[in-house]
C-alpha cells in the first residue's frame, strides 16, 4: 500500500469509498461530506492554494484519503482536516495515522497554527486516534463547513 496526492482519475474511486461507508455505517447523509457538491471533484478542489488531499492505494485500487485546507470562513492560521475515510480492509493498519500525520506536516509548511476538524459522535474509533495524535475537544463548531449533522469538534495546535 502506498500514500499518494490525489490525481483527477481517482476522482470517482474516493467519491465511492466516502459514500459506500456513509452506508456502511448507516450516517447521516444529509449535512455531511456524503452530501458535499465537491464530493465528486476533489482532485480539482484541493489544487487550491494551501490544500492537500492524500489518498491510499492498495494494489491499484483507492481504498482511503484524508485531506487539509484553510478552514472556510476563519481565521487564516486555521485549517482543517478533512474527509478521512478508509475501506474496512486497511482500518487499524496505521495509515490512517500517517496519512494525519502528512496533513499535518503539510499544514505546518503551509503557515497554519491550529487544525481543526469535526466528526460524528458514533465514530468513536476516530476519536480515539484524533486524541492520540493531540486533538482536544472543543465546545463548538469552527468555520463554515455546512455539516450541520457533525456535533464533535476538536482542535490540534501545531505550533
Amino acid at each position: 500500500m502506498i500514500i499518494r496526492e490525489i490525481q483527477q482519475k481517482d476522482n470517482e474511486s474516493i467519491a465511492q469509498v466516502i459514500r459506500a461507508i456513509f452506508h456502511e455505517l448507516d450516517a447521516p447523509k444529509v449535512g455531511t461530506a456524503y452530501a458535499d457538491p465537491i464530493l465528486d471533484t476533489l482532485y480539482e478542489v484541493y489544487q487550491a492554494p494551501r490544500s492537500v488531499y492524500y489518498v491510499v492505494e492498495n494494489d491499484g485500487r483507492v481504498v482511503g484519503g484524508c485531506g487539509v485546507a484553510p478552514l472556510e470562513n476563519a481565521a487564516v492560521l486555521v485549517c482543517e482536516l478533512q474527509k478521512m475515510y478508509f475501506t474496512p480492509e486497511i482500518r487499524g493498519t496505521g495509515f490512517a495515522e500517517k496519512i494525519i500525520e502528512m496533513c499535518l506536516t503539510f499544514a505546518k509548511t503551509q503557515g497554519f497554527d491550529i487544525c481543526y476538524l469535526e466528526t460524528l459522535s458514533f465514530m468513536t474509533a476516530a476519536q480515539k486516534l484524533y486524541k492520540r495524535i493531540g486533538f482536544e475537544n472543543i465546545d463548538g463548531p469552527m468555520g463554515n463547513t455546512g455539516h450541520s449533522s457533525c456535533e464533535v469538534w476538536m482542535t490540534k495546535k501545531l505550533v
